[in-house]
């Protein structure tokens, strides 16, 4: 390289280097967390990439592969990066792209009509927050490659001959910066929902997840669906009740816009909608969302209209809201425009304002027409929608039954059951919500009565996945509960802020009876008071399994290792195992020294939501599949599962 270039690209490194250390200092301004997410949306910024290769017509096939040391490749094979000298920079393409901020093909029109958005920054931000990272480029016959370390160039573009491995389209190999991120380690099955998810999206585009940090334990998974979202849905709806045969699959274009839709209604009361964007999942929706939504409820309202036995049905009301049409519907929507905005870099909702009303009219259209020539949908969907306009109703009623009662904050509005503490700072207070009158009064005698309120339950309480919240809030049990919190029912409607209780501890007991009201009660604060799972307040109390004694000396055993381990530590052959059944069998002492105690005791904390979308549908249908309608699912989940539950009392 001659003095004048050697300088000209001397002077490039230096300017670049303003626009990497701010990437490097505000890293969460560019991928929203330093922790896994962000350490996953570097892999998915580069995925994205080849991804929109694809929407353009020319890759068919992603192949991303976990390398030991944790190290990413993502090779596809599409046209590969320009590697020409840029007209400004003067230097390679493929050194502009990766190392200055918004310069890739999707901000010069005309090369990308559909990619990611025009606030993606892409594969310069994983470059500038990469230990290092290699770009290799198939151009004519020719490989092109440049290393970097932390988005710096080792030296120019340089090139080698093709070999028959790599003879099409573009390779990136990188290790994330472990002084930018809390974790280097990723996870398959993070990915692997990922890497579905838009294989879903994209019909036709193979992609493959290749796991080789672990050698002999290697996994490999290829992922290629020519229905599209359709598939899609039907997976997030396998494990529910479906009211209608086959998804509702819509598609059609307004000017530039393009959009699919599948929606299927089931027989659960929660809503499920996820939005896309030209492949990138918008987390939070936008106002493709709102289109989608208003045309689903002006549509229905003008089938209702039409049906005069739906007409008496609905009664007084005279038209559903939002809320009754979308109950228990689970959605994809799917746009594709060439210049999508975003609120933020991390792309969480889609802020275009034409897009309401181009999918508000597009779904009218097609979901009209498709209603019009299915008439016992319409019937179907039209009773669900009823239904829930008439519990809805109904519970509210009865919400403001609950809101009217005096007192609920003071002492002489609490339930009878209800043993409550004198602490009256909610920070310092815990509820513990116990299975049974005998193990409640053992709480209350044990318990230390400044901070420690008890509250008994009898027996199981409802499972509100399968009950209406007429019936929910009639169940003289969860009434109780919702009394004793103080910060009404509904998620909707819910007043954090006059939370009695910053702790509430469910307490059970060790056998299947206990842990099917846990998960009754998990099922409830999921459903109705999911912003308690969220802000961290629920705790699952852990009372010992064993009594072991020697001679004088005596220990507790939580599990059926730490068990085995006293029996060895007695060293002795009379020891006497006594296998508590019940919180009951304990007195209030041993019940305060093993499971109240705060400097003693062992508890779960139950973790808040996980974030990321396809967690979230985890979730949903695992609470699905444990306490609804489908008794198949049940019981592959249970035979799958039994091995963990083996210390329960069959």
């Amino acid at each position: 390289m001659g003095n004048k270039a050697t300088e000209q690209y001397d002077s490039h490194k230096i300017k670049i280097l303003e626009g990497l250390l701010a990437v490097r200092k505000r890293p969460g301004m560019y991928i929203g967390t330093q922790d896994e997410t962000g350490l996953h949306k570097m892999v998915y910024e580069v995925v994205d990439n080849s991804v929109d290769e694809h929407l353009a017509g020319y890759c068919s096939v992603v192949s991303v592969r976990l390398l030991p040391e944790n190290i990413i490749e993502v090779q596809d094979d599409g046209r590969g990066i320009p590697v020409g000298i840029h007209p400004e920079a003067k230097i390679s393409s493929l050194e502009v792209v990766m190392t200055k901020l918004h310069a890739g093909g999707k901000f010069e029109k005309g090369v990308y009509k559909i990619s990611g958005g025009l606030h993606g920054v892409g594969v310069s931000v994983v470059n500038a927050l990469s230990e290092w990272l290699e770009a290799e480029v198939y151009r004519d016959g020719k490989v092109y490659f440049q290393r970097y370390q932390k988005g710096v160039p080792d030296a120019p573009v340089t090139q080698k001959k093709a070999s028959s491995s790599f003879n099409k389209g573009c390779i990136v190999r990188f290790k994330a910066d472990g002084s930018i991120f809390t974790t280097l380690e990723y996870n398959r099955k993070e990915l692997y929902n990922r890497l579905e998810q838009t294989a879903f999206l994209h019909k036709g585009l193979r992609l493959i997840l290749s796991d080789e940090r672990h050698k002999g334990a290697e996994q490999k998974h290829e992922f290629c669906y020519q229905g599209g979202i359709v598939e899609m849905a039907a997976k997030l709806t396998q494990k529910k009740t479906l009211l209608h045969k086959k998804i509702i699959y819509l598609e059609g274009t307004k000017g530039e816009l393009l959009g699919e839709f599948a929606l299927a209604y089931t027989s659960s009361q929660s809503e499920n909608v996820q939005c896309f964007t030209n492949g990138i999942i918008n987390s939070l929706g936008g106002t493709h969302l709102e289109g989608f939504r208003a045309a689903l409820t002006r549509t229905m309202n003008e089938f209702l209209k039409r049906d005069e036995g739906m007409k008496k049905k609905i009664g007084s009301q005279s038209s559903l809201s939002g809320e009754d049409v979308r109950e228990g519907i689970t959605a994809i929507v799917s746009v594709k425009i060439p210049e999508p905005q975003f609120n933020s870099q991390t792309k969480e909702k889609l802020v275009n304002a034409e897009v309401k009303g181009l999918i508000q009219q597009l779904v009218g259209q097609k979901l009209a027409l498709y209603l019009e020539e299915n008439p016992q949908i319409v019937k179907t969907i039209l009773d669900k929608c009823i239904l829930s306009n008439k519990a809805r109703e109904a519970a509210r009623k009865a919400r403001e039954l609950i809101t009217k009662r005096k007192g609920v904050l003071e002492g002489s509005g609490l339930p009878g059951k209800l043993a409550d503490c004198a602490e009256k700072d909610p920070s310092l207070s815990e509820l513990f919500i116990v299975e049974g009158d005998s193990a409640g009064g053992s709480a209350k005698q044990g318990r230390d009565r400044n901070i420690q309120a008890i509250l008994p339950l009898k027996g199981k309480i409802l499972n509100v996945l399968k009950a209406k919240d007429e019936a929910v809030l009639n169940n003289d049990e969860i009434k109780t509960l919702v009394t004793a919190l103080g910060i009404g029912f509904g998620e909707e409607n819910l007043e954090l802020g006059k939370l009695r209780y910053h702790k509430i501890i469910i307490m059970t007991d060790a056998d299947v009876d206990g842990a099917h009201i846990r998960t009754l009660l998990l099922t409830f604060f999921y459903k109705k008071m999911r912003s308690l799972l969220e802000q961290g307040f629920l705790f699952i109390a852990q009372p010992p399994l064993y009594l072991l004694k020697s001679g004088k000396k005596q220990k507790y055993a939580y599990t059926e290792e730490e068990k085995e381990e006293i029996i060895r530590e007695f060293n002795s052959d009379k020891v006497v195992v006594q296998r508590y059944k019940g919180l009951g069998e304990m007195n209030p002492e041993q019940l305060w020294e093993t499971t109240m105690d705060p400097q003693k005791r062992v508890m779960l904390k139950i973790s808040p939501l996980p974030k990321q979308e396809s967690a979230l549908n985890e979730v949903d249908q695992t609470f699905t599949v444990l306490m609804g309608d489908e008794v198949e699912p049940r019981r592959r989940f249970i035979e799958s599962n039994a091995s963990l539950v083996a210390n329960l009392d069959l």
